[in-house]
């Protein structure tokens, strides 16, 4: 007699490098389902809906150029400054997003988790793809700018590295996953850092190049900001769309190792953290 084919199996705990990547696909309908709640949620029941997509990387950078730009008198290597502010704040959003909402999600959504299987790899991932849309509605924005300070005669090209551009969000996304989901395991047993986490990423901001570029700062700093990882990519964004920032093949080669380590860490330690976090959180 054959034996059934079951849609869902039991078995015990499987090795910490057991990961479920074939469940992920069977289960990428609710991905996209995932995807659709949060784009939704976030401007549901708004009067602005979508707008508010655009007011926050638009009031940030009017501030920054006030406040960083003409009160502080920070360089910003010849660029018009709202397009040098916009290009920090862009990415730097994108990796803040990621890393802030998935280092929550084990307490956001524990009654899910507690009801129902399914990989619980897909909420993180979910929020990352969510993020994207939104990171990619700004981009559109400073494309925008870009075109119309170019037209205004404004001095800066955009050059070949432009086509890395790929590879940068992907960095950006591995990153904001990679250490979201580290965070995020520890949280299950250490509530207090869920309340560090935004205060954190808010420091973090000014040991990147997010306000000012990398060849302003200090010489005895400049070594430790330039292998901060999210340096790499805001200095090659900047340089591939804007001709200015200290590009270097080595750093971003840097930055290619530690965001894969940080991803394999990640994913190693929410992997082993999901089997059990139900009966901590």
């Amino acid at each position: 007699m054959k034996e059934p084919a079951w849609d869902t199996v039991i078995r015990p705990q499987n090795s910490l490098f057991e990961l479920p990547l074939r469940d992920l696909w069977h289960y990428r309908d609710l991905l996209v389902l995932f995807v659709r709640r949060d784009f939704v949620s976030f401007y549901k029941q708004t009067i602005l809906g979508p707008i508010w997509f655009f007011v926050q990387p638009v009031f940030t950078t009017v501030i920054y150029t006030f406040v960083f730009g003409n009160l502080a008198g920070i360089s910003t290597d010849g660029l018009p400054k709202p397009l040098f502010y916009l290009a920090g704040i862009t990415c730097w959003n994108y990796f803040a997003e990621c890393l802030t909402k998935t280092s929550t999600v084990f307490k956001d959504n524990a009654n899910i988790f507690g009801k129902v299987y399914f990989p619980r790899l897909i909420m993180p991932l979910s929020i990352v793809a969510s993020n994207l849309i939104k990171f990619l509605v700004q981009f559109a924005l400073f494309v925008f700018a870009i075109i119309y300070f170019k037209l205004t005669g404004a001095d800066f090209n955009i050059t070949f590295y432009v086509l890395l551009f790929p590879f940068l969000v992907l960095l950006m996304a591995l990153q904001g996953l990679g250490l979201g989901m580290i965070i995020s395991a520890m949280t299950t047993k250490y509530r207090d850092l869920s309340f560090l986490v935004t205060f954190g990423v808010q420091l973090l901001m000014y040991a990147t190049t997010v306000i000012y570029p990398l060849s302003t700062a200090p010489e005895k700093y400049k070594a430790l900001i330039a292998y901060n990882p999210m340096t790499a990519i805001i200095e090659t964004f900047r340089y591939g769309f804007l001709g200015q920032g200290e590009f270097s093949w080595i750093n971003l080669g840097i930055c290619t190792a530690v965001t894969a380590i940080i991803t394999i860490v990640g994913i190693l330690i929410f992997n082993k953290v999901e089997k059990t976090f139900i009966d901590t959180v």
